[in-house]
Order: structure tokens, then C-alpha cells, then sequence
């Protein structure tokens, strides 16, 4: 009986993996108000009637397209996979396909829904990050222990920035880092919050929903000389010295690279997130989100006691 050579089953192989929606990838605000507005038929005959027609980028294109650079710079082992995952029918989801091989992305992975919550393939797909316009879906996975989040409408973020370097940046408290020291702000006010965070300066605080997500980055950072790292990220918080080391001490202990920190003391953060050029900004509090998303692409992380 001859031999069978089986082949090897495909794998990510150390990549960071992103999940994306189609309405975080592009702008179906149109098709969306026909499915809410007129049913799933109109929305299937909809879809069907123009999927030869390119959709617009929508917020997060910016930085899918940024995120797949940096498989250029690595090609015989490429860093990144993005996967989309999409509540359409493979039927309807053809135009969104169609507009991917328009803008020549390298998203060759998807999972089409057909209505169903798409939270469950972010596991399966070993995704680091899932971003979303659906809160439904986000808080799903961040419940199940996923980076997620709600991709905000903004009039940003269409556009590669002027630089070519990816650009991101975290809240702390809730994103990077537990919510236990917000928790002690939110019960017992910030003279509480500071003194008991200068007195457990020296106690890394555990790891948020989107710890694993920046040590992945990390990685790929690591290959690269600092200056010549395709990829900057900034933590941009509300603390303000003396709660701030703790924090400096909590990275230290992950072995983690921030490359800038800001600590505004609860200045409006838009300003700063501008300055920074940020490619997408990361924040747990409903008004943060509101303010950064004037300036660039934004993601509200629903999680912890500042949305409970």
C-alpha cells in the first residue's frame, strides 16, 4: 500500500493576530441603516445589488494597513495576521471581499457569521486583539478574557498618518493594568487612591485585558533596534505623580517596553493623543473615548467598574 504524505496543518506561528470586523474595516454605515431601517431581506438584496462596488475604508483601516506593513519589513517570516470576522452570510459578505483584494490587503482568513455573535472565533482564531463596532460582541470576549473594543465613529483615522511607524496607545488602569486601583478611586475618592498607591508602589498590579496584546507587540519591537522599531507605543493616563510608580515598577516587572508614558493628572487626553499621532488610542472610561475620538482612531474597552 503506498505511503500518504500528509501536510502539515497551517499555523500563526508566533504572529500577532488581530480580528477585525467588516464595520471596523470599512464603512457600512449605509448597508447597516438598511438592514436596521428595512429588515434582512432588503439588507441580503441590498449587498447583492452593489457588491461590485469598492467600499469606502471605515476607522480602522488606517491601521489594518499599517499593521500588514509590517509584514514587508519580515517577509520570509511574516508578524502579523488579520482576520476578518463578519455577522454577514458568506453571500453578502462577497463585497467585503471584493473591497479587501481592491486595496491589495493580505487578509486571506474569515468567518462569516450569518447574524451570529462572532466573539466565539476570536479564541479559535488565537486572535491578540478583536476590535469590533458591535459592543455586544466586544464585551463577550472581553468577558471570556480577549482584548476587545468597540470601535468609536470618528472623522479619523481613513488616512495612513504622515509617518509610516505604527503607532498606539494604551490607557492604564482597566487596559493595561487591573482595575483594583480605579476600583479604590471610584469607592473612596483619589486622596485614598494616591496614598494607597504610594504605599504598594513596589506591588506590580495584575495584568488588564490588553496585557498579553502589548507583550505581543513587545515581541516584534524587540527585533528591532529602538530607533528603528516600526512600532511606538504610549501609555496615557489620568495618574499623576506620586501614583505613577507604581505603574513605571508594574512594566518593569512584565519586561515590557512603553516607549512613552504621559501622566496628565486628568487633563482632557485628546490633545495629547494628537501630539503623539496616535494610529488608535485604548481607554476603558466612556469620556475619554469621547474625547480622544475628536482627534484619532479610538477604542472603548468595556470593561471593569468604570462600566459595571
Amino acid at each position: 500500500m503506498p505511503s500518504v504524505a500528509l501536510a502539515m496543518p497551517a499555523s500563526f506561528d508566533g504572529r500577532l493576530v488581530v480580528a477585525i470586523s467588516s464595520r471596523a474595516l470599512f464603512d457600512l454605515e449605509e448597508s447597516n441603516r438598511v438592514f436596521e431601517d428595512q429588515g434582512v431581506e432588503a439588507y441580503y438584496h441590498y449587498q447583492r445589488a452593489h457588491e461590485d462596488e469598492v467600499l469606502a475604508p471605515g476607522i480602522a483601516f488606517a491601521l489594518v494597513k499599517k499593521l500588514l506593513a509590517l509584514n514587508a519589513l519580515a517577509p520570509v517570516r511574516p508578524r502579523v495576521e488579520v482576520i476578518l470576522l463578519s455577522r454577514n452570510t458568506a453571500d453578502t459578505g462577497l463585497r467585503i471581499m471584493n473591497s479587501i483584494e481592491h486595496y491589495r490587503l493580505e487578509i486571506s482568513r474569515a468567518a462569516f457569521t450569518g447574524g451570529e455573535s462572532t466573539h466565539p472565533y476570536v479564541p479559535a482564531f488565537d486572535a491578540h486583539l478583536f476590535l469590533s463596532a458591535n459592543p455586544v460582541d466586544v464585551r463577550k470576549a472581553l468577558e471570556a478574557g480577549h482584548a476587545a473594543a468597540t470601535i468609536l465613529p470618528a472623522n479619523v483615522g481613513q488616512n495612513l498618518a504622515e509617518t509610516q511607524e505604527l503607532r498606539i496607545a494604551f490607557d492604564g488602569d482597566a487596559v493595561l493594568f487591573s482595575d483594583e486601583a480605579e476600583r479604590v478611586y471610584k469607592a473612596e475618592g483619589l486622596e485614598r487612591f494616591t496614598a494607597t498607591e504610594v504605599s504598594a508602589a513596589r506591588a506590580p498590579l495584575a495584568g488588564g485585558p490588553f496585557k498579553e496584546f502589548l507583550a505581543a507587540l513587545h515581541r516584534i519591537q524587540a527585533e528591532y533596534p529602538p530607533v528603528r522599531s516600526p512600532i511606538r507605543t504610549a501609555l496615557v493616563t489620568a495618574r499623576s505623580a506620586p501614583a505613577h510608580e507604581r505603574v513605571v515598577r508594574t512594566l518593569r516587572a512584565w519586561d515590557i517596553r512603553i516607549d512613552e508614558a504621559l501622566f496628565l493628572g486628568g487633563l482632557d487626553k485628546g490633545r495629547f493623543l494628537k501630539a503623539f499621532g496616535a494610529d488608535i488610542f485604548f481607554d476603558d472610561q466612556r469620556g475619554h473615548c469621547e474625547s480622544a475620538r475628536d482627534h484619532v482612531a479610538t477604542g472603548h474597552v468595556p470593561f471593569g467598574v468604570a462600566n459595571e
